[in-house]
């Protein structure tokens, strides 16, 4: 199952990224596939906003991964992008992963065999200078629950 929904605006991308942040809680694991410039570190940045999260947010493209730790729960914003050839066990992702945040990865689909069975999966494509369409799928008991939650609001 899965719902698409288009953003016309970087107004779109805060709405459903403040939703998201509204139903997520530790341990919850979210996938963001879309190519340069479609949106990935700016849905981040409302996302993290929306967790209370006041410090600047960064693509983490050369670090892989940045710790945001100041607000109620921790968010870990990883691009795993380098990691095509690696794999997430040279970064130390199953730590992350299994940790006692919230787990933002860009470019998923490298790490994909990394991955446990429970993410939700945002694919952004560009379909215009501002607007994007935004397919997301849940994968396992969490994934699932979390685009239910979002079904109430998006579909």
């Amino acid at each position: 199952m899965a719902i698409t929904i288009n953003w016309t605006s970087e107004e779109d991308t805060s709405k459903f990224a403040t939703a998201l942040a509204t139903v997520v809680s530790a341990g919850d694991i979210i996938c963001l596939e879309g190519d340069l410039g479609a949106g990935k570190t700016t849905f981040t940045k409302y996302f993290a906003k929306a967790l209370g999260i006041d410090q600047a947010i960064k693509s983490p493209t050369y670090t892989i991964i940045r710790e945001y730790e100041e607000g109620p729960i921790p968010l870990y914003h990883m691009d795993a992008y380098r990691l095509e050839e690696t794999g997430g066990e040279s970064v130390g992702l199953e730590d992350y992963l299994n940790g006692d945040g919230i787990t933002i990865i860009e470019w998923p689909q490298y790490v994909l065999e990394d991955l446990p069975d429970d993410y939700l999966w945002i694919k952004i494509e560009s379909t215009g200078l501002t607007s994007r369409q935004v397919t997301v799928t849940g994968e396992g008991i969490t994934g699932q629950n979390l685009l239910m939650q979002l079904r109430k609001d998006f579909a």
